[in-house]
């Protein structure tokens, strides 16, 4: 007898053990518990932590509350500038109401990704070339907007959406390279000739401060020469100011006259004095007359007549002997 009872304490123990066994259960923090008795929601959402349904009547679904990062697969349309694009972009969302995401749709995953999809494709067809490249904020909360509208009956928050990767075609990216390139020639172009203006202006209040000032030009000659010079150079090359030249051409001195003849002397008819050589002909530049001004000798006097000797102190030729009066020659 004692026997059967504990038999039966132990059956029930033992029954009791497997009925907590399948009735126990365990939520997540991130998760929320919804509990489907014989079909029908069965009240309120089970929160986290340590939960009992009843075996074999009450069905638990768990909902994972965490923010969803969902990839959109690459699309491809053709944008409002008939342009063919490809654009992939990614979506964030949450659940925000576990019964609904359970009960109003049967996969809310695969439901959003195609609700994406679908968005992007009609964003795209919407949008100009500039806009997918440049205005993408703008973009995205039209896309974010656009899936959260269906979504929100499906207890799912659009958190984010954003745009990854616009791909283009080939001839598109070699045709906006080449207008890349000739906008930037033309910047380079623009900027070249305001700075060949604004060097033009400062070199012409130079060269008026230097015309008011003719040193300032020496100045500048023996800075360019310094400036040339610092480099080991084969060649030099030196300016040579115009005004230089014109100093030289004026310092060029004259051909001193010859002596005049005394009388008699059979130095010329009348006894005038002999004429001078003819002067060298004129150099074809002022630097060369200059030249030729230097190594020109100086005038000798005739002495064929006069019977001079050769200079004895460096001063001069000597002078001859004195004529004789016409009255001696008579006696």
């Amino acid at each position: 007898m004692i026997e059967d009872v504990v038999t039966v304490v132990v059956a029930a123990g033992c029954a009791g053990v497997v009925y907590l066994a399948a009735a126990a259960r365990v939520v997540k923090q991130y998760e929320r518990g919804v509990v489907l008795r014989l079909g029908r929601f069965a009240g309120a959402v089970r929160p986290p932590g340590f939960t009992m349904i009843v075996p074999f009547v009450d069905r638990l679904y768990k909902v994972n509350m965490q923010i969803v990062t969902l990839p959109i697969p690459a699309q491809e349309g053709i944008t409002r500038d008939n342009v063919t694009v490809r654009v992939d972009a990614v979506v964030y969302f949450k659940v925000v109401d576990a019964a609904n995401a359970v009960i109003q749709v049967e996969d809310y995953r695969f439901a959003v990704s195609q609700m994406a999809q679908t968005s992007l494709r009609s964003i795209i067809g919407k949008s100009d070339l500039d806009d997918l490249l440049s205005n993408r904020e703008k973009l995205n909360q039209g896309l974010e907007l656009m899936i959260d509208s269906p979504a929100i009956g499906w207890g799912v928050q659009i958190d984010r959406v954003e745009i990854k990767d616009v791909s283009l075609p080939d001839t598109m990216k070699r045709s906006m390279a080449r207008q890349a390139e000739a906008d930037r020639e033309r910047r380079a172009r623009i900027i070249n000739a305001d700075a060949e203006l604004q060097a033009s202006r400062k070199l012409a209040e130079a060269a008026q401060q230097m015309a008011d000032t003719p040193a300032a030009l020496q100045l500048r000659l023996l800075q360019t020469v310094t400036a040339v010079a610092t480099e080991k150079n084969s060649t030099l090359v030196l300016p040579f100011p115009v005004e230089l030249l014109r100093f030289l051409e004026k310092a060029q001195p004259a051909a001193p006259a010859s002596p005049p003849s005394p009388l008699g002397n059979g130095a010329g008819p009348s006894g005038t004095a002999p004429t001078p050589p003819p002067p060298l002909s004129a150099s074809v530049t002022p630097v060369r007359a200059a030249a030729d001004a230097a190594l020109e000798p100086e005038p000798v006097p005739d002495r064929g007549a006069t019977g001079a000797g050769e200079p004895t102190n460096g001063e001069g030729p000597t002078a001859g002997p004195d004529p004789v009066p016409a009255s001696e020659l008579e006696q």
